[in-house]
């Protein structure tokens, strides 16, 4: 690691002209509070819908101009542009933008300069965790072991309550302000946030994702190591991805800042890990050569959710090395992931009939996520298909293939699947449903139960987004809960 001595960068956004780019949930708090702090604020947005058009409606009378059906053209006068996520670099308005030598940042990077505008606040320091996979996940952990402490926390970022509302809402009608904020960010919000420097932060795991938006897996890859730049107390990475670590080689961070890892076998010095059944901390002790602290049990992660899958303990190592760096003692590591409760549709337990488990974890939409939820079980018959985003499936296959009973295919790009497994298992039994009315899920749930056996787990981990058959990811989860609802019923 190398270490730099970062210049501050204060907000000074009144009287400014500044274009923000896409009216999604970010875009409209990022044109709200800059038109609050004074700005002259134009939103321009390629839409010219019914979403569009009300929430243009809902700004307009805060001074706010919004432009519709031109998301292309860079308005005359322009200091500075704040994108949306989803907005890809080599967009027609930030061309223009570079042409006239105006910066695009994103909201996390204003959130951050306007940090230190609360007035009467220290501002709250930044925990903050990305990753191809498992980001929520850590996020929320580290805000539960947080609030263990007794700190005053949330989770923010590409989760929940956009960060900027956040920022500026600290301190406001008595409300107390923030010790820390646990911030999962996106590669995306990376990208656009050049000056973020977090106290200590995490790379969870790379692998191949939104390769269409960043152009190449090391753009990909350069884009989430941002997160390390500037930290001050750690630089937390995988040990068992060496990606990650290679990404705090690589980062530019304080003097004193140290790499932190975690791992599921025994911790090296400098790291957390397991060891018989406990997550313990040869990293955040006093003699890290010769000692280790027991942090909590591996049961104690969200007891009440069954045993926790293998990269659910990795996330919970991350998220006890990120609240170990900012101080928090052994007993609230251990409370916090007793207190964590799993957002819906993640390895979330459904039922069980007749001696086989039913299991929702749609939010698997890339292979390394659904690669992850098959080694969590034994004997699986998989649901798996939806729109592959470029993915190809052959090495997750390959991974998988002794853990299948059978599979269901199901969504628009299924026939990839298909062609993996007859390359690499070609005697486990496949169901091939050439359907995508909303009926589809029930079908594929019943099929599976068909080929499922006392003792296994049908799956729903589809290596693919949802968009082809599902308004979101969500929306699968449901209809599959739905469907295994059904059999409840008609066995009853």
């Amino acid at each position: 690691m190398t270490t730099h001595d970062p210049a501050g960068d204060p907000a000074g956004f009144a009287g400014q002209h500044i274009t923000v780019a896409g009216l999604g949930v970010s875009g409209i708090s990022a044109a709200r509070a800059l038109a609050g702090l004074g700005a002259r604020v134009t939103v321009v947005d390629g839409g010219d819908g019914d979403r569009q058009q009300a929430a243009a409606r809902e700004l307009e009378p805060a001074g706010i101009t919004v432009r519709l059906g031109d998301g292309a053209t860079l308005p005359e006068g322009t200091d500075l542009v704040v994108t949306s996520p989803g907005w890809k670099p080599d967009s027609p308005l930030f061309a223009a933008a570079a042409a006239a030598g105006v910066d695009v940042v994103g909201d996390v990077e204003i959130a951050w300069r306007l940090r230190r505008t609360v007035a009467g606040a220290q501002p709250a320091a930044w925990l903050a965790v990305t990753g191809t996979n498992g980001k929520t996940t850590t996020v929320r952990m580290l805000a539960s072991i947080l609030e263990a402490e007794g700190l005053h926390t949330t989770a923010v970022g590409n989760i929940g309550t956009p960060i900027i509302d956040v920022v500026l809402g600290q301190g406001k009608d008595g409300a107390r302000p923030y010790d820390v904020l646990a911030v999962e960010l996106s590669s995306y919000q990376l990208h656009w946030a050049p000056s973020l420097r977090a106290h200590s932060a995490a790379v969870l795991n790379l692998a191949p994702d939104h390769l269409d938006w960043h152009g190449s897996m090391a753009a990909y890859a350069a884009d989430k190591g941002r997160i390390y730049e500037g930290n001050t107390v750690a630089c937390v990475y995988n040990v068992a991805d060496r990606a990650t670590e290679d990404l705090v080689r690589e980062a530019d961070v304080e003097e004193g800042c140290r790499a932190i890892g975690f791992t599921l076998g025994a911790p090296a010095p400098s790291q957390l890990g397991v060891v018989e059944g406990l997550l313990v901390d040869r990293a955040f002790v006093a003699d890290r050569h010769k000692q280790a602290q027991e942090l909590a049990e591996v049961a104690d992660i969200a007891p009440d959710s069954g045993a926790p899958a293998p990269h659910n303990i990795a996330n919970a190592l991350a998220a006890a090395a990120l609240a170990r760096a900012y101080g928090v003692g052994p007993a609230a590591v251990r409370d916090g992931l007793r207190a964590f409760h799993p957002e819906a549709h993640r390895i979330q337990h459904i039922a069980e009939l007749a001696g086989v488990t039913y299991i929702d974890d749609s939010k698997a939409t890339n292979t390394h996520a659904a690669e992850a939820s098959l080694a969590a079980y034994e004997h699986i018959v998989w649901i798996a298909g939806g729109l592959a985003k470029g993915a190809t499936f052959d090495e997750l296959v390959q991974k998988s293939a002794a853990r299948l009973r059978g599979v269901v295919l199901i969504g628009a790009d299924r026939a990839l699947i298909r062609e993996a497994l007859a390359r690499h298992a070609p005697d486990v039994p496949v169901v091939d449903l050439d359907r995508t009315d909303t009926g589809a899920m029930s079908e594929a749930v019943r099929e599976a139960t068909r080929l499922a056996e006392p003792g296994d787990t049908v799956l729903l981990a589809p290596a693919c987004a949802s968009m082809d058959m599902f308004v979101n990811y969500n929306k699968r989860g449901e209809a599959f809960a739905d469907a295994v609802g059904e059999l409840t019923a008609r066995d009853h």
